[in-house]
C-alpha cells in the first residue's frame, strides 16, 4: 500500500526564476545504457556472499582478470600486474583460487582527434585518446570490496593505457594501505513487497545496478526529478529520486525524509572534433553560451582561455533538458552563481525558460542529441558522457583551476563537508573550495514518506536504504559515481531508524 506524502509536490517544486524487476526507462533509447550496463555486468557479475578479510589491509595476493578486449586492455592488465608486484605490498597471482581477492573490470578507448606536436607545423602530430578503465575488487564469492573508474590524466607523459593502469594501481595500493574496512556485502531478507520508485535520470545507471544487486524487487521509472517527486506526492511511487534537495523546512512540510545516496558531477559535453578533449571553459563563458550572448565557437571569450586550440567559426548549438530535471536545477544553479545576468533573466530551477537551444528528454536524450549534432554543447552527468564516448570540458573552479570531472575531483568537492551530531548535511557543494575540486559536483537524493502505514513496505524501504548506504557504496565508483563521505553515510544510517 502506498501512502501519499501530503503536500510534497507543492512544497518542493522550485519556480523557474523475489527476483528483481528490470528498471524501466520510459521515453528514451536504452541502447547505450544497456550496452554500458551489460559490459559492467559481464565484467563484474553477481554471486553469493563469502568470507572476506576484516580490512583491505589483510589482502596480500590478487588475481588480475581481463580488463576488456584487445591489445590495449591486455597492456593495462600487464601494467597493473607489474606495478603491484613492484610495490612489495601486493602480489599478483595467476589463479583466483590462490588469491585473497580478484580485480576485474572493463575498458574502452577512443580517438578524439590529433594534437600538433609542433606549433609551427600541423604535419607533426599524435593521436589524442579519451576513454575509461573501470575496475572492481571482489572477494572469493564475488562480493564487491572496492571499485574505481579512471579517465586519462590531462597532463600525463605516458601512453593512455599506461596512464589508466598506473592510476588504478596507485588507487588500489592506497586503499589497501589505508586499511579500510571491507565487511562483506550486506544481504537483504526476502520481502513480499515490491517497491516502485521514480525520478532522476542523473543516477539511473547506478540505481539500475543497485536494484539488481540488492536482492529486493525494485522497479524504477527514470522520468526526471520533477516527475518522480510528483508521483511520490500522488502515492504512485514508494520513493522518489531527485537531484533537488529539500531544506529542513520543506522536508518537514512535505512529510518526507531525504537521504543523499551518492556524489556525481554535471559536465559540459560538446561535439567539436577539431578541439579534441582539451577544451576549457569558465563559468561565465558557459553562462554566456547558454544565454545566447556567446554564439560562435571562435568567440574571443572562448579563444582567450583556449590558446592554441583550433576553434571553428560556426554557430554553437545549445542542447538542454526538455522536462523538469534535477540536472537542470544543478546546472542552472551553477550558472546563476556565476552570472548576475543569468540569475536575473533566467534563474535556477528544474524548469527554466531557455533563451536559446533545443530540448531533449533525460540525460540520455541530451547525450544522444549532442552526439549527432555537430558543433553542439549540452550538460549531463559524467557517466552519460563516458558511456556515449563524448568529450567534456574542464571547468574553472573557485580556486581558479581548470578541472575535469572525475572521481577524485568530485570527491574533493565533498571533502569540505563536515557532519556532526547537531549539523544538517549541506544541500549544495557547487563551487566547493579546494584547488582540485570539480565545481559542478552534487549529491543526489532519495525521498521517502516520513510515515508508511504498511509495516512490510516500511521494512523493505529501510532495508533498501541500508543496503544503498553500505554495500552499494562499494559499487558506485565503477560506474563513475563517487561514494558518500563515510561520516555522511554513517549519519544517514542512524536516520533510517526514524522512519515510521
Amino acid at each position: 500500500m502506498r501512502q501519499s506524502a501530503g503536500g510534497v509536490y507543492s512544497s518542493i517544486m522550485r519556480p523557474s526564476s523475489s527476483a528483481p524487476r528490470i528498471t524501466s526507462f520510459p521515453g528514451w533509447n536504452k541502447r547505450y545504457l544497456l550496452r554500458f550496463l551489460a559490459i559492467v555486468a559481464l565484467a563484474f557479475g553477481l554471486s553469493a556472499q563469502a568470507q572476506t578479510p576484516e580490512t583491505l589491509s589483510g589482502i596480500r595476493t590478487i588475481k588480475i582478470s581481463a580488463l576488456g578486449n584487445g591489445p590495449q586492455a591486455q597492456a593495462m592488465q600487464q601494467r597493473i600486474v607489474e606495478r603491484l608486484n613492484k610495490s612489495g605490498r601486493l602480489h599478483a597471482v595467476t589463479a583466483a583460487q590462490a588469491s585473497d581477492a580478484v580485480l576485474r573490470g572493463t575498458s574502452t578507448l577512443w580517438a578524439t582527434g590529433r594534437v600538433s606536436l609542433n606549433p609551427r607545423s600541423h604535419s607533426v602530430s599524435s593521436v589524442n585518446y579519451q576513454g575509461y578503465l573501470s575496475v572492481e575488487l571482489v572477494d572469493a564469492g564475488g562480493q564487491p570490496l572496492w571499485s574505481y573508474l579512471v579517465t586519462p590524466s590531462r597532463f600525463s607523459m605516458s601512453g593512455v593505457a599506461d596512464d589508466l593502469a598506473d592510476q588504478v594501481a596507485s588507487h588500489l595500493l592506497s586503499v589497501v594501505k589505508s586499511g579500510a574496512a571491507s565487511t562483506p556485502a550486506m544481504g537483504n531478507s526476502a520481502h513480499s513487497v515490491a517497491l516502485h520508485g521514480a525520478g532522476a535520470t542523473f543516477p539511473a545507471p547506478l540505481y539500475q545496478r543497485w536494484f539488481e544487486s540488492s536482492g529486493q524487487s525494485v522497479s524504477y521509472d527514470a522520468n526526471g526529478s520533477e516527475a518522480g517527486l510528483q508521483m511520490l506526492a500522488q502515492g504512485k511511487a514508494d520513493f522518489a529520486a531527485s537531484d533537488m534537495p529539500l531544506s529542513d523546512q520543506e522536508a518537514h512540510s512535505a512529510h518526507v525524509r531525504q537521504f543523499a545516496t551518492v556524489l556525481g558531477g554535471v559536465v559540459p559535453i560538446y561535439n567539436l572534433p577539431v578541439a579534441g578533449s582539451d577544451l576549457e571553459l569558465t563559468p561565465e563563458v558557459l553562462a554566456g553560451i547558454c544565454s545566447g550572448a556567446i554564439r560562435k565557437w571562435n568567440d574571443p571569450r572562448i579563444r582567450a582561455i583556449n590558446h592554441g586550440l583550433k576553434l571553428p567559426n560556426t554557430e554553437i548549438a545549445v542542447i538542454h533538458r526538455s522536462e523538469g530535471s534535477g540536472t537542470t536545477f544543478v546546472w542552472s544553479s551553477f550558472l546563476s552563481a556565476a552570472s548576475p545576468e543569468w540569475k536575473s533573466s533566467v534563474g535556477a530551477g528544474p524548469h527554466v525558460v531557455w533563451p536559446v537551444g533545443s530540448g531533449a528528454k533525460g540525460n540520455e536524450g541530451v547525450a544522444e542529441l549532442v552526439k549527432k549534432t555537430d558543433h553542439s554543447i549540452g550538460y549531463v552527468e559524467l557517466t552519460f558522457a563516458i558511456q556515449h564516448e563524448l568529450n567534456y570540458a574542464a571547468v574553472r573552479n573557485s580556486a581558479g583551476q581548470f578541472i575535469k570531472a572525475d572521481l577524485a575531483s568530485i570527491t574533493a568537492a565533498a571533502t569540505s563537508v563536515a557532519v556532526t551530531a547537531d549539523q544538517s548535511l549541506p544541500l549544495s557543494i557547487l563551487n566547493a573550495p579546494g584547488k582540485n575540486a570539480y565545481p559542478i559536483s552534487t549529491f543526489t537524493w532519495i525521498m521517502v514518506p516520513e510515515q508508511v502505514s504498511d509495516p512490510q513496505e516500511r521494512t523493505a524501504l529501510a532495508d533498501l536504504l541500508n543496503w544503498m548506504l553500505t554495500s552499494g557504496q562499494k559499487q558506485c565508483a565503477a560506474l563513475g559515481y563517487a561514494p558518500l563521505p563515510h561520516e555522511v553515510a554513517a549519519r544517514e544510517l542512524q536516520t533510517i531508524s526514524t522512519l515510521k
